[in-house]
């Protein structure tokens, strides 16, 4: 195997797991004129210090793939719906953030702060598998990343995909210093909370929660996707029957780490790549609206190119309505 699927240290394929192994899976076409179906992807592991990151490996593993982040509370599950509508020969391979997913929780003594840490992650895969010229897709959290990373690797990503985020959230400051210490207290205590008083619920409680939680950004079907990597069947020692959410409690306490304005409009000229921007209409509501548009606005001025397409949908349109997307994240793959 060569040095884009010498990173698989697993796979799965279709319910059958093999040490690097490279089965075929069942193709229909779909309306791109693609081949790849739901089920044409392997599950993947990556060793990193504190234990594993998780994955799902579409199409070939002979050549180095887009790398795909999801965003906050979700897992790679989240680009099930797309990934089939995409040109089947250009492989794509879907991450769980650390504590998302499948993917190991940090240690009890370190926390999560969620942009660094991300940005740090992907580092850690490229420089792994020497991975060049890369192509990054994310959508929120996970599109925050991806733009963090192309501007402090300017002139090692190729092209930037993001949906329905410009770039990282930014909070208001004096609400940030005010609430660092309810934080801090908050993280400490999700970090000793035991096992029994994590809460514990039926597949249909548990696939309502997530419904009524999204508030009508994701529906039952993408509900029903997500948590197939999202939640786990409750531990034999706690003697209840039913499942928890797979993700680290403690990615709850997101307010550390965040960025000002200024940060996020430094970043964003420092990017050179081709960028593809998808905002979601009428998508997430941002605390400052505006700035969404001030960020792609800065992009223009230095990237190589910048496309931005308003399509209808919430802003989990990738995994409810992927067909509206896909065209338009397949040509700039195929023609940019």
């Amino acid at each position: 195997m060569d040095s884009a699927n010498s990173s698989v240290a697993s796979v799965k394929m279709n319910g059958t797991s093999t040490t690097n192994g490279v089965a075929e899976a069942p193709i229909k076409a779909n309306s791109n004129g693609c081949y790849r179906d739901e089920d044409s992807w392997k599950e993947v592991s990556i060793a990193v210090p504190w234990g594993t990151v998780a994955g799902k490996w579409w199409g070939p593993q002979n050549r180095q793939p887009i790398l795909a982040l999801h965003g906050w509370q979700d897992n790679a599950g989240t680009f099930d719906r797309l990934c089939p509508l995409l040109p089947a020969h250009i492989p794509i391979l879907c991450i769980d953030l650390p504590g998302h997913g499948k993917s190991s929780h940090y240690p009890k003594g370190m926390q999560y702060l969620i942009f660094w840490d991300g940005i740090a992650l992907i580092r850690r895969i490229v420089r792994r598998y020497g991975w060049e010229n890369m192509t990054l897709m994310g959508h929120s959290l996970g599109g925050a990343l991806t733009f963090m990373y192309a501007a402090s690797f300017p002139n090692e990503v190729e092209k930037l995909i993001n949906i329905d985020i410009a770039g990282p959230t930014v909070r208001n400051v004096d609400h940030s210093a005010e609430k660092t210490g309810w934080a801090i207290d908050k993280m400490l205590d999700y970090e000793n909370l035991s096992l029994n008083k994590m809460p514990c619920y039926n597949y249909e409680e548990m696939i309502k929660l997530v419904v009524d939680a999204y508030d009508g950004s994701v529906d039952e079907e993408g509900a029903k996707v997500l948590m197939r990597r999202g939640m786990s069947p409750t531990p034999a020692e706690i003697k209840k029957d039913g499942f928890n959410f797979a993700r680290d409690v403690r990615l709850k306490v997101s307010l550390l780490g965040m960025f000002t304005k200024e940060q996020v409009i430094a970043y964003a000229k420092l990017i050179r790549c081709k960028v593809l921007n998808i905002r979601a209409d009428p998508g997430m509501t941002f605390q400052n609206p505006l700035f969404y548009a001030e960020v792609i606005e800065t992009l223009k001025k230095n990237a190589e190119l910048v496309i931005f397409e308003k399509v209808p949908g919430t802003h989990h349109l990738h995994l409810v309505t992927p067909e509206r997307v896909a065209p338009v994240i397949a040509d700039f793959m195929l023609k940019s």
